[in-house]
């Protein structure tokens, strides 16, 4: 059943609603938070609403606020859901996501569904490969790769790790997990740990912070060789991540393999020239 709301969390019944829209000035504003302009959810207006959180008790207060807008609640609510099923490799893998304590890192974006989607029916990029996955989250796209044969590598910031471990561990029978490394890697301080390269990188949805655009590019070519396959899905948001696929170009033959019409998501694959 589609609502009208004003935030994701704030319902309206129709005597709320009627009130609002008799009003002869209503003014509407985008007031987005600024924290959130670099993370995957600021993409979507409902997702915006999320970031921001105003509440609006009198019609006096629309003066800040978000835009109106008609949503489905399945839409909108998974990536506040605790849990979420899915269905790869003939196994239910179930995510426990904890937004409210981890953030962006604790919830499956859609650029982890359609990298997991692409690897499972192109299994031989990662069968019996060494593989690593980036800025893993919730380890989902590292979770398929494994299961899918590969012995993998799945990797985040320090303060992710238990976390990420304890979802691994419950999505994995007992062998394939140990099989598995969950590493911490924060590409701007960790990289001198690493000192091979793998056969496939795997990246969902890492393609957002600027400020680490750099240390990205460094740890890709570090982590690299010529016959090294990269697979980076991502949402496109600012003409500043169209720049950073453009800079790769300068080391890698990019191509995009596929575009999620469903999910706004593109998937680029990687070659170091």
């Amino acid at each position: 059943m589609s609502k009208l709301t004003l935030c994701p969390t704030i319902f309206l019944d129709s005597y709320t609603i009627y009130r609002y829209l008799i009003l002869s000035s209503i003014c509407i504003q985008f007031a987005f938070c600024q924290s959130c302009k670099s993370t995957p959810f600021y993409d979507s207006t409902a997702e915006q609403c999320k970031a921001s959180a105003l509440g609006f008790a009198t019609a006096e207060n629309m003066n800040n606020a978000l835009a109106v807008v008609v949503y489905n609640e399945d839409s909108v609510f998974p990536l506040h859901k605790p849990e979420r099923t899915f269905k790869y490799c003939d196994r239910d893998i179930v995510i426990k996501q904890d937004w409210s304590g981890l953030g962006v890192a604790a919830v499956v974006w859609d650029a982890a569904e359609v990298l997991s989607e692409y690897l499972e029916n192109s299994a031989d990029i990662v069968k019996d490969k060494t593989v690593i996955e980036l800025g893993a989250g919730t380890g989902l796209v590292g979770i398929v790769a494994s299961l899918l044969g590969a012995k993998t590598t799945i990797t985040d910031r320090e303060e992710v790790l238990q976390y990420l471990q304890t979802t691994v561990k419950s999505n994995l029978p007992g062998a394939i997990y140990k099989n598995t490394q969950i590493l911490p890697l924060d590409w701007t301080r960790d990289l001198d740990k690493f000192h091979t390269t793998y056969d496939v990188i795997l990246g969902a949805d890492i393609v957002y912070i600027e400020e680490v655009f750099d240390d990205l590019l460094s740890t890709l070519i570090q982590l690299s060789n010529k016959e090294t396959v990269i697979l980076l899905s991502c949402r496109i948001r600012y003409d500043r991540d169209t720049n950073f696929l453009n800079r790769l170009e300068d080391h890698f033959d990019v191509v995009k393999v596929l575009y999620s019409k469903e999910k706004d998501v593109n998937l680029y694959k990687m070659t170091k020239r």
